[in-house]
């Protein structure tokens, strides 16, 4: 296997930079220059991100005090402007902040619900770079109103998605904004510090602790990064076409998770068969040392080489297992390699991630949670359901906050990848997979993207026939089978099935 290499000195790496049009213009002032928009106008979390420049390069410096349980972190962001910045704003939430420098000066700061405003001297000219140096302490145990952080009895680790990552790190925090990454964790003896990436440098620091320095090939999601700290033995294994491996598993469970985790190579090689090489420098999982039902409200999460687990989820046989830990993988591509250009094009990730986990499970010939064994079987029981879904959450590609991780950004979008595999046929199907995932390759797609690149490899304009899949009200008729019937829209629909006490719960099919 290939594998690319980047430049990634954390002042000068190039990280891919996505532009999204914002909701609404910024105040000008012709004295001062012209305020850098406080939003990215994505449709689900309209606050979220901040327009006026794009993020290079992060280089995180956390040092963990066991005793306190606190963190005490140096970001730095490497910034380029695309417009003249009298102020610029970062997400930041929970994190106290000391100072805040600006090319190495000091720079006047103001914390507004959960932006980080940043008045430099002199404004920012346009089309120049620009160090920020952002200063803090973050506790993880800390009571927000919403938080990446996951403590665990010997540390923590993080869980940003959809939008959180700004709890641990001050960022500019939206999936269109990806960028190089840089690590450095300091930790009391006994204690080990992982990130996503590879390990490029360990520091004795001669009182006892220690600094792992991590460092990523590839752009990252602010949504996918993994930082971690505990009591981990680090497993390293050969993937295929050499592809290394690493699992950081807690000391204490790491021979009861060693078959879960001997299942990664196999994994690896049948999705490789159908997505093209693995798209990163390494890929492991990461069972927390933390099973706690509101630890965080997913089963697993694709943070970039290093997907975060419940350990119990983990311990069971493979046949309940296997089908979600080759959804998680699927996110390598789609949703990690390729990032959402919005909170509204999630589908993608987790639509495609269903698609191939539910093929995997179903060539196994294990059962699914309906009792059900073919793909066709399932797309039949869940067209059936289509419209229901429409009304209760909405079209698939058309979410709101609320219903954000409702099955029918799952189900409902390997529904539609079904009805366009049906209507291309497989080698189109795959051709259209291959060539979407190889020209957005560590950066951001669309809806709109993935349309283009089917009308394109297929041959026919498919503009249609997939928007009325993905924005339709009503569920269109499924090519190849006019027997298939939806269930009429009844007055006692169920609840979005991702909702318990107003927190997030995965509705994976693979589960």
């Amino acid at each position: 296997m290939r594998y690319r290499t980047r430049v990634t000195a954390p002042a000068a790496l190039l990280g891919t930079m996505a532009a999204l049009s914002v909701a609404s213009p910024a105040h000008a002032d012709p004295e001062t220059g012209t305020p850098g928009p406080e939003t990215l106008g994505d449709p689900v979390f309209p606050s979220l991100g901040n327009d006026g420049y794009r993020v290079l390069a992060y280089h995180l410096d956390l040092a963990y005090d066991a005793t306190t349980r606190l963190v005490d972190a140096t970001a730095t962001l490497t910034l380029s402007t695309t417009q003249e910045l009298s102020q610029l704003s970062l997400d930041a939430l929970g994190l106290d902040v000391r100072e805040v420098l600006l090319d190495g000066a000091p720079a006047a700061r103001e914390q507004a619900g959960e932006k980080l405003r940043i008045t430099p001297a002199v404004p920012l000219a346009a089309r120049t770079t620009a160090t920020v140096t952002v200063e803090y302490t973050a506790d993880p145990r800390a009571a927000l109103a919403h938080t990446a952080w996951v403590p665990t009895p010997d540390g923590f680790a993080i869980c940003p998605q959809p939008n959180t990552a700004h709890t641990v790190f001050p960022c500019n925090d939206h999936p269109s904004d990806k960028a190089d990454f840089t690590f450095r964790i300091t930790v009391p003896a006994g204690l080990k510090g992982v990130a996503s990436g590879h390990l490029v440098n360990t520091e004795d620091l001669g009182d006892g602790r220690t600094a792992y320095c991590y460092r990523s090939r590839e752009p990252i999601a602010t949504e996918i990064v993994q930082i971690t700290v505990g009591d981990y033995v680090i497993k390293d294994r050969q993937g295929p076409h050499g592809l290394p491996l690493r699992d950081v598993v807690p000391t204490a469970r790491a021979t009861a998770l060693e078959p879960a985790l001997a299942l990664t190579p196999n994994l690896v090689s049948w999705i490789e068969q159908r997505l093209g090489a693995f798209p990163f420098e390494t890929y492991g999982l990461l069972p927390c040392n933390n099973d706690a039902s509101n630890a965080f409200d997913f089963t697993g999460l694709e943070t970039q080489t290093l997907t975060l687990y419940k350990p119990n989820f983990l311990l069971q046989a493979e046949k309940s297992i296997g089908s979600h830990m080759m959804h998680e993988l699927v996110h390598s591509y789609f949703g990690n390699s390729v990032s959402p250009a919005t909170w509204s094009d999630l589908w993608l990730n987790e639509g495609h991630a269903d698609f191939y986990g539910l093929l995997y499970r179903y060539e196994r010939g294990w059962a699914d949670s309906l009792g059900l064994t073919t793909m066709e079987a399932r797309m039949k029981d869940t067209y059936a359901r289509g419209d229901q879904w429409r009304k209760s959450s909405g079209p698939v590609a058309a979410p709101n906050e609320v219903n954000l991780f409702d099955s029918q950004r799952y189900l409902g979008g390997v529904l539609v990848l079904y009805a366009l595999r049906q209507q291309v046929g497989e080698s189109v199907f795959s051709a259209i997979e291959s060539t979407f995932l190889e020209r957005f390759r560590n950066a951001s797609a669309s809806t709109a993207d993935y349309i283009a690149v089917a009308s394109e490899v297929s041959g026919a304009d498919q503009s249609g026939f997939l928007r009325d899949w993905l924005y339709g009200t009503k569920t269109p008729r499924m090519p190849g089978h006019p027997d298939w019937t939806v269930t009429p829209v009844s007055s006692a629909l169920r609840q979005p099935q991702n909702r318990t006490d107003g927190h997030w719960h995965d509705n994976s099919a693979t589960l």
